[in-house]
């Protein structure tokens, strides 16, 4: 299962942790802050470098997050992180000098490289994405425009000349659902707890629970039924998925938070670390962290507790 792995690490844990990024020990999280600030002025921006993000003299903030995480899953270590920098604010710096893909771009291509993206709601101010549609407890659905080397997040302003937002939301349902699935693996157990896994390099493949019911009925051959599906979306570029037809739901249920926890924890582009119920495109969280102790735990309410025991009832040798 090599989408569980982690890099390897380079400091050992007993070394002092860095407080915004614990994956970075101190000495790990000043190497990485210092390759990002010569980075910047190896383009011509001087930056101040603060804990999780830098700010250029024009008062541009940059969050250093998903750059953290991208240095850290690396498994070729420090080593790589100078290029691993460079490249990403090269890119940076070029789309800030360069003309906006909205005024270049002929609308119709805009249209055919509009996608829904499903996002962690710490990265959503309502001020600027009063369109984005909630989908689950902190999770937001918003536009983004497919751009060769970048992906360009959508604000009210940018729709405002694009169009309607129902029918641009319409239009970036019809290009995910065009997508290919990149790839398929099933995650089992010998006790029999089973739930399938796509996951692939785009930044939409997690988005697909949009699309879930198509999504299941391409990977496995047959359609979701009336109860749903167990889904977990860690980051950008996995789904998980479990539909729902017999008890084999309770041990996929566990197995699927555990799964959701560790692939978000240290990820770039990373979204939930809960399990939902998916039916009828309505998501509801089934997993939850505990505000005491900070343990997983999984918390049901009573129409989710109704279709266990329906199950078991239909079912009762598995229980």
């Amino acid at each position: 299962m090599g989408w569980l792995r982690r890099g390897p690490r380079r400091d050992g844990e007993d070394a002092p942790r860095d407080p915004e990024f614990s994956f970075f020990s101190e000495r790990e999280a000043a190497l990485f802050r210092g390759r990002v600030r010569t980075a910047f002025a190896e383009q011509g921006l001087e930056v101040t470098v603060y804990a999780d993000s830098v700010v250029d003299d024009a008062g541009r903030r940059f969050g250093l997050g998903n750059l953290a995480a991208v240095c850290h899953q690396d498994p070729r270590g420090t080593r790589i992180w100078p290029q691993l920098i460079a490249r990403h604010v090269r890119l940076v710096v070029r789309a800030l000098d360069g003309p906006s893909a909205l005024d270049t771009l002929p609308p119709e291509q805009i249209r055919a490289q509009l996608y829904p993206r499903v996002v962690s709601g710490e990265g959503i101010d309502p001020g600027t994405f009063g369109y984005a549609r909630a989908v689950a407890p902190g999770l937001y659905e918003v536009l983004a425009l497919d751009l060769p080397e970048s992906v360009m997040t959508l604000t009210d302003e940018a729709l405002e000349r694009l169009g309607d937002p129902a029918r641009l939301r319409e239009r970036a349902l019809n290009n995910l659902r065009g997508l290919p699935v990149e790839g398929h693996e099933t995650v089992k157990d010998a006790d029999g707890m089973r739930f399938e896994v796509i996951l692939g390099d785009s930044f939409y493949t997690a988005s697909r629970v949009l699309d879930l019911d198509a999504v299941v009925r391409r990977v496995t051959g047959r359609p979701l039924g009336e109860d749903g599906a167990l889904v977990a979306l860690p980051f950008r570029h996995q789904l998980a998925f479990h539909p729902i037809r017999d008890t084999t739901i309770v041990p996929a249920l566990g197995a699927m938070a555990s799964f959701a926890a560790s692939g978000y924890e240290d990820t770039p582009g990373a979204i939930s670390p809960y399990v939902f119920w998916w039916r009828a495109g309505t998501l509801t969280q089934l997993s939850e962290h505990d505000e005491e102790d900070g343990r997983l735990r999984i918390v049901v309410g009573e129409e989710f507790q109704e279709l266990l025991e329906r199950l078991i009832v239909r079912n009762p040798e598995a229980s």
